[in-house]
């Protein structure tokens, strides 16, 4: 046999023995070591970096934010306010800066921004939170007694609104906070006009988080589902407001927006 002939057979059995070889360490490597099978040739992941808790939060808005109902006073911005600290490594505090006012309403919250001294606040925050708009529907009970379509139709016109003014002024002092912009619940939701009343609230929370949805970082923050399934358990003795669990409920909702937003967002120095 030509020897070029049998130097060619050896050099194709020698190929075939390493790619045979090959294959076996494959085999035993995916079998027995599958983690480090699949993760050969990626590339490291990184570490996850500690969340930047906010340096300044600025609460704004009515009862809700003032915490009323809560035998301790914190209400759910308390509540987050201790939640973020914690997270702190460093042991620094929150600046908490509470403009909220009971009663307050969303034509009365826009001449609050309009304030100077409302807003140098507002450019210095890292973060905001709002509750707005129980007022405007509820009417101290009012609007609810009469159950009137029409009359809550328009009550809402002129809030929706105001709620988009209220968003621009906030973008307006301040592009960098993001701003969680707290839904209502229905405290009426066991009554017998229940049905009637939730059916006000959940179309008074979506055309709210429409108007949310046209701004950058601002969030609609729903709580409607955390009263829904046992209302009177998280209800203050007035059956209006929340109590210690209700806030809780709040509160615990919030802290995990905020950790998946980082912190809420970084301020232009």
């Amino acid at each position: 046999m030509n020897s070029v002939v049998i130097r060619l057979i050896i050099t194709m059995a020698l190929l075939f023995t390493c790619l045979l070889g090959w294959g076996f360490v494959v085999v035993v490597q995916e079998q027995f070591f599958p983690a480090q099978a699949s993760e050969a040739g990626l590339p490291k992941r990184e570490s996850v970096e500690q969340m930047d808790t906010p340096k300044s939060l600025l609460a704004l808005g009515d009862s809700l934010t003032r915490g009323t109902g809560d035998p301790q006073g914190k209400g759910y911005v308390g509540l987050v306010v201790e939640a973020l600290e914690e997270q702190e490594l460093s042991g620094e505090k929150i600046s908490l800066f509470n403009w909220s006012i009971r009663g307050q309403t969303s034509g009365q919250l826009i001449a609050q921004l309009k304030e100077t001294e409302m807003q140098r606040q507002l450019k210095t925050a890292d973060l905001i939170l709002l509750t707005i708009g129980g007022n405007d529907l509820f009417q101290g009970g009012q609007s609810l007694v009469e159950l009137d379509p029409r009359r809550i139709g328009e009550i809402q016109k002129v809030y929706l609104k105001n709620l988009e003014e209220i968003f621009a002024l906030l973008r307006e002092f301040n592009q960098t906070a993001t701003v969680y912009h707290i839904g209502l619940y229905d405290p009426f939701f066991e009554l017998e006009s229940g049905p009637i009343t939730s059916k006000f609230v959940r179309d008074w929370n979506y055309q709210s988080a429409e108007i949310a949805a046209k701004f950058p970082k601002i969030v609609a923050v729903p709580t409607y589902d955390l009263f829904e399934l046992g209302v009177t358990d998280y209800l203050y003795s007035d059956q209006f407001h929340p109590n210690d669990l209700g806030y809780q409920l709040i509160a615990e909702r919030l802290v995990s927006l905020i950790q998946r937003d980082g912190g809420g967002g970084e301020r232009d120095e």
